[in-house]
C-alpha cells in the first residue's frame, strides 16, 4: 500500500480568472412571474449568487481556511479491475490513544466539506463520552479525489476503496457514519467487510425496501393495520413529494450523466443552479450564506476531475439493477438510525426493524445534510451510540474511545 502524501488545496490563479471571465458571460433564462421555487432554482438567487460569486466573494480566504482546518492527504488506493486511484481524504486523530476510527463518507452533491462541522465535535477528548480517529474520504470522482476511467465502477468499488483506505492507515477494525451514498456505501462496507473490519455503522438516511404482500409478507399485513405516528405519516408526504416533484435530476443522472455534464463542466452559473436548487429543498429551512453555498460549488467547480465525474455514480448504481430504495443485503452488525424530519427517505419505523438495529434517535428537525445542518445533533447520536452504556461500547475492543 503506498504512503499518504499531505495535501492543500491550491487553485491555480488561471482557473480562478476562468471562473470569473464564464460568470461574466453568464447569459440567464427568462421566468415567469411569480414562478417562486415550484420551476427550480428561482432566478433573482442565481443572479445574486452569481454576483457575488464574480465580484465579492474570496475563493483564497476559504481556501486557506479550509486547508488550516481540514488536515488533508491522498493516497494512491488499488481497485480490483480499475488500477490504482490516487484518493483525497481528511484524517484528523484525537488525542485519546483508544479513541474509536470512524470513516465518514459523503454523498452528491456532497463531499469531503460534509465533515467539516463535525470534525472537531468526535475528536474532543472528554471523560463524559467517547472520541473518535475521524476520516473522511473524498469519493473517487468527487472534490480532489482521481476519477475512475473506466466504466462500472459502482458501489462495490466505492466501498472498496473506502475499506482499503482505513487498512491503509492502520485502522483494522472501525465503524462508518454516511447519509446519501455515503448510506449506501457505508452498508455495502458493513455487507463486505462488517463482523472482521467493520464492527458497526450508523446513518441518518435509513433505506429499506417497501411492504410487500410476496417479498416482506409479515411487514405488509402488519402496515395494513398500523396507526402511524405523526412524525412517520410526515416522512411519508415527504418521501411522496421528492418521488413526484424532487427525483428528476436521479433519473438523468441515472441515464445520460454526460450529455449534462457538458453545462456542469462549462457553466458555472449552470452547476450552481443545479447543486443550489437541492441544497435549498433538501434542507429544513437552513439558513445558507452566500459563502457557504459558494464555498460548497466552488469544491465542485475546482474539483481535480471536474463536476461531471461526481454524477455518474448514478448511472453505474442503476446499471448494476439495484434500487436505491430496497436493501442491498441485511447486515450482521450493530446499526445506528438516526432520523430527520426534512430527510428525503424518511419510512415508517417499523419498516426499518432489524435485530441488528441496536440505536434509533428521533429528531424534531434537520434535513438531508445532517451532519452540515445540525453537527452537535448528529455527534450527540454517535456518542450515545458508542458511548459507555450505549448499544455499541466496545465494539472496537481495542478502541473504546475513553482514555484508559
Amino acid at each position: 500500500m503506498s504512503s499518504e502524501t499531505p495535501f492543500k488545496i491550491a487553485v491555480s490563479d488561471e482557473d480562478i480568472a476562468l471562473l470569473k471571465k464564464k460568470l461574466d458571460l453568464t447569459r440567464f433564462p427568462d421566468e415567469l412571474q411569480d414562478a417562486g421555487r415550484d420551476y427550480g432554482a428561482p432566478l433573482s438567487d442565481i443572479q445574486r449568487l452569481v454576483a457575488y460569486w464574480k465580484d465579492k466573494y474570496d475563493w483564497r480566504k476559504h481556501e486557506a481556511e479550509l486547508n488550516a482546518e481540514l488536515p488533508q492527504f491522498t493516497r494512491d488506493i488499488e481497485v480490483e479491475g480499475f488500477g490504482s486511484l490516487n484518493v483525497h481524504y481528511i484524517h484528523k486523530k484525537s488525542s485519546v490513544p483508544t479513541a474509536i476510527p470512524l470513516l465518514f463518507v459523503h454523498g452528491w452533491p456532497g463531499s469531503f466539506l460534509e465533515a467539516r462541522k463535525i470534525l472537531p465535535l468526535l475528536v474532543q477528548d472528554s471523560p463524559e463520552h467517547p472520541s473518535f480517529h475521524v476520516v473522511a474520504i473524498s469519493l473517487p470522482g468527487f472534490g480532489f479525489s482521481e476519477a475512475p476511467k473506466k466504466r462500472g465502477f459502482a458501489i462495490g468499488q466505492y466501498a472498496e476503496v473506502s475499506h482499503k483506505l482505513m487498512l491503509a492507515l492502520g485502522y483494522n477494525e472501525y465503524v462508518t457514519q454516511g447519509g446519501d451514498w455515503g448510506a449506501v456505501i457505508t452498508r455495502r462496507i458493513a455487507v463486505d467487510y462488517g463482523q472482521k473490519h467493520n464492527k458497526a455503522w450508523h446513518t441518518n438516511m435509513p433505506l429499506t425496501a417497501p411492504p410487500h404482500p410476496w417479498n416482506r409478507p409479515k411487514l405488509f399485513f402488519q402496515h395494513l393495520i398500523a396507526r402511524l405516528t405523526p412524525a412517520e405519516k410526515a416522512g411519508i408526504a415527504r418521501m411522496q413529494w421528492f418521488r413526484k416533484e424532487g427525483r428528476g435530476y436521479f433519473i438523468e443522472q441515472s441515464t445520460q450523466p454526460q450529455t449534462l455534464g457538458y453545462s456542469l463542466a462549462d457553466s458555472p452559473a449552470g452547476l450552481l443552479g443545479w447543486i443550489y436548487e437541492k441544497l435549498l429543498a433538501w434542507t429544513d429551512d437552513y439558513p445558507w450564506t452566500e459563502d457557504e453555498v459558494l464555498t460548497w460549488i466552488s469544491i465542485y467547480w475546482f474539483s481535480r476531475s471536474g463536476p461531471t465525474a461526481s454524477v455518474r455514480i448514478y448511472y453505474e448504481f442503476t446499471k448494476s439493477n439495484q434500487d436505491l430504495m430496497e436493501t442491498i443485503s441485511p447486515t450482521n452488525i450493530p446499526i445506528g438510525y438516526s432520523y430527520f424530519p426534512k430527510e428525503l427517505a424518511n419510512f415508517p419505523r417499523f419498516w426499518l426493524k432489524a435485530p441488528n438495529v441496536v440505536f434509533e434517535a428521533e429528531h424534531e428537525s434537520g434535513g438531508h445534510f445532517a451532519a452540515y445542518e445540525c453537527p452537535a445533533v448528529l455527534v450527540g447520536d454517535l456518542r450515545k451510540m458508542f458511548g459507555k452504556g450505549g448499544p455499541a461500547f466496545g465494539v472496537v475492543g481495542s478502541h473504546q474511545g475513553f482514555k484508559l
